[in-house]
């Protein structure tokens, strides 16, 4: 494994399952030093466990939707592992319902994880970095582009993501500041994916749809992030990217985790 992240130190908000641990230890391996935050104290201290056996890691139990506790996260990395080079937000909630099916407080939930998430962590961040030269990266989704069925608080809430890379990419790029986002598909052994095709006949019919008829893996989200982390990509800001294998491409209708939810 190279180093292309030797001495830096990374921040990773939801760092304790799926994608993001995945980003986690990636960072870790390729050289930086790594904070990780969840809400769950548990879950959080096994993560880091796993993220410590590539590289110095520290563990913190935070809640994204809670900005003091993510300023003062923060700075505990700030202060124990040295101006901040790269944040990833990362944290997001979901489930599938109907908008008629679905409580107003269901849907407050999802926006206030996922979006008011995000911009409490880059928010919070900006005093904590090393700049110029630092990197910020949302994780957001297709459906920020493509209306779906069944997930209205999710499209709506990563839109917002989406603006909000862009907008903050316009405002702290004079400071050397780059926002970008990644926007992953169908990733395996993730949360969301066991969510959203919970079935075998749920999962042929979601790789039907990809042109290239599988789920992405979690190293290849992974791969992009430490891309956008490293000086390969110093004049990438303000980029939605797409890790998705071409899944969204072509579907302009967007009813795509509409048509997969609706297998089962």
């Amino acid at each position: 494994m190279t180093q292309e992240l030797a001495g830096k130190t990374a921040f990773v908000a939801g760092g304790s399952s799926g994608i993001n641990l995945g980003i986690a230890k990636r960072f870790a391996a390729a050289g930086a030093k790594v904070a990780i935050i969840s809400r769950s104290p548990e879950k959080i201290e096994a993560a880091a466990k796993e993220v410590s056996a590539f590289g110095p890691c520290i563990g913190m139990a935070a809640d994204v939707r809670d900005y003091a506790a993510i300023e003062a996260a923060l700075k505990r990395t700030h202060d124990e592992l040295g101006p901040i080079d790269i944040v990833l937000s990362g944290a997001a909630g979901n489930f599938v319902a109907p908008a008629l099916g679905m409580s107003a407080n269901g849907f407050k939930t999802v926006v206030d994880i996922d979006l008011i998430g995000t911009f409490n962590v880059l928010r919070a961040s900006f005093e904590f970095l090393n700049r110029p030269g630092a990197s910020l990266i949302s994780i957001t989704a297709g459906q920020a582009e493509r209306a779906s069925m069944f997930q209205a608080h999710v499209c709506a809430a990563k839109a917002g993501i989406n603006m909000l890379t862009k907008c903050l990419a316009l405002e702290w790029g004079p400071a050397g500041v780059r926002v970008n986002a990644i926007s992953p598909g169908p990733i395996a052994d993730t949360e969301g994916m066991a969510r959203l095709a919970p079935t075998p006949e749920a999962e042929a019919r979601v790789n039907s749809r990809n042109p290239m008829r599988r789920y992405g893996q979690k190293d290849e989200i992974a791969d992009m992030a430490i891309f956008l982390s490293s000086e390969k990509a110093a004049y990438v800001n303000g980029a939605i990217i797409p890790v998705d294998g071409g899944s969204g491409a072509g579907d302009a209708s967007g009813n795509a985790l509409g048509n997969y939810a609706a297998v089962y």
